[in-house]
């Protein structure tokens, strides 16, 4: 029986379509598949387990530990605590060429908590939640280097898998920590992927992001009785914020800047000695982010002169965007397309359906989770930012969603938690773990295709030299606190 296939006709995104006489099924991917539904009870009681402990960034000490534990058990080798960080590792099995890395990331948001349930209900005892399903990314990316690694011992296959533990994606950057130490060097092909609301290959990039800690410094006194004496940093917190939303209209439209203020005070009749506002600057192009992130820290300056106060800054995180290699796109679209989309018990479609009332605005039909999204560039795509990016500008790198959540659903709410907590979640998560090993497949048996890659990377990557926009710091181990 004949089928379509869709290729993109680079750098358009117009598809034509071709008929083709389907090839013969790929033996090892059947055994893979085949192994990870096995598994499939056993690696959602692993996520579930990282789901509960919803562990922020640099602080996953069990949920890496857990993780680890998995691929020893395997009879992977792994490196604990590399590149400073005590809850990163890397996880390595066979040896010699070609080299596949697979990321995996298990850190929660802070301050975001809800039980797997379709209504809003806060988690009680909780401080953080997995409101980006890091729970379920990095379970597995796991379960396909265990299934990769059982695969090569049955067919004698060679090469290296190295699954890299990778601690503080949101906003610690904890991958270019790992990427500064050369922890991926050698790698020829590196593949991730993330949850998400719909079964997609990664076209739209990231923004570039850098972020810091501004604290400032002034003199406390009595608000009421002595206010002549103090000199309140809370009020250069706020004059900087001022400054820098007056800034917004002076800067190009890309641009996203947001920020919290993390420490204000104490008590309203105490002029605040010490404040402190988190700040995130965002933009498509590196080197745009560190101008535009400059003009931030000088309004910062501003503030504390203009308020008699002191300033100090601490950067806390730096990101590069994603550099796409479209030689990859391409061979992970048809390893998604070949794993399938989620397909949804009764029991699901009355979550997601109940889940979905609570969305703001129209929503796509909770059965969309069964579709694969056509290898089309996204218009007026909006992507966050990720530290996937710094490692893409030093190995050819590939990434995907799964559809995790019920469709409609964004990251960061508490919608994300709820369905990541159940099978909704777990489904999807299986359908990645699948696409992960037949790309892998793949690359192992393929010289062909690792070249291919590495020479679109060579002509995209160009004179750039790869700096990390965090400078030389250590890793913020403590930025969570």
């Amino acid at each position: 029986m004949k089928y379509l296939l869709l290729f993109l006709l680079f750098p358009a995104t117009i598809f034509a379509q071709k008929k083709k006489t389907p090839a013969a099924p790929d033996k090892n991917k059947i055994a893979i598949a085949q192994d990870l539904d096995q598994q499939y009870s056993h690696y959602k009681e692993v996520a579930m387990k990282i789901w509960d402990y919803a562990e922020v960034g640099y602080k996953e000490v069990k949920s890496s530990a857990l993780l680890q534990e998995e691929l020893k058990g395997q009879g992977f080798r792994v490196e604990a605590g590399v590149a400073g960080i005590p809850t990163a590792f890397v996880a390595t099995y066979g040896s010699g060429s070609p080299v596949i890395g697979i990321l995996a990331e298990y850190d929660a948001l802070p301050g975001i908590m809800q039980d797997a349930v379709p209504e809003r209900k806060i988690a009680e005892g909780k401080q953080a939640g997995h409101a980006c399903g890091h729970h379920l990314f990095g379970t597995a990316s796991v379960a396909a280097g265990i299934a990769i690694k059982k695969q090569m011992m049955a067919t004698g296959m060679k090469g290296t898998i190295k699954v890299y533990g990778c601690p503080a994606e949101e906003g610690g950057s904890g991958k270019v920590y790992m990427t500064r130490d050369g922890l991926f060097k050698g790698v020829d092909v590196m593949l991730h992927w993330h949850p998400g609301d719909e079964n997609a290959v990664w076209l739209d990039g990231a923004l570039a992001n850098k972020s810091a800690k501004f604290r400032f410094y002034g003199v406390s006194a009595h608000a009421a009785g002595a206010p002549e004496r103090g000199r309140s940093a809370l009020d250069a917190v706020e004059a900087m914020n001022n400054m820098v939303n007056m800034m917004r209209e002076h800067i190009p439209s890309s641009t996203r800047i947001h920020y919290v203020i993390t420490s204000g005070g104490k008590a309203p009749n105490v002029v605040p000695d010490y404040a402190e506002v988190y700040y995130y600057v965002r933009h498509p192009e590196k080197t745009t982010v560190v101008s535009i992130f400059d003009r931030v820290a000088k309004a910062a300056e501003g503030a504390a002169l203009g308020t008699e106060t002191t300033m100090k800054y601490e950067i806390i995180g730096g990101t590069h965007d994603l550099l796409l290699i479209d030689t990859l796109n391409h061979a992970m679209y048809r390893n998604l397309q070949l794993a399938g989309g989620v397909m949804y018990s009764a029991e699901d479609l009355a979550f997601g359906k109940k889940i979905q009332t609570s969305f703001p605005f129209n929503y796509p039909d909770v059965k969309d989770a069964g579709m694969i999204k056509p290898l089309v560039v996204p218009v007026n795509a909006s992507p966050g930012s990720t530290d996937v990016g710094d490692v893409s500008y030093n190995v050819p790198t590939v990434g995907f969603s799964t559809a995790t959540w019920v469709p409609g659903t964004a990251a960061h709410s508490w919608q994300a938690i709820a369905a990541g907590g159940t099978d909704i979640g777990a489904k999807g998560m299986l359908v990645a773990a699948k696409t992960l090993s037949n790309m892998a497949m793949d690359l192992l048996n393929d010289p062909a295709l690792i070249e291919a890659a590495k020479k679109e990377f060579r002509v995209k990557l160009g004179s750039y030299e790869y700096k990390a926009l965090l400078g030389d710091r250590q890793p913020a181990l403590n930025y969570r606190d």
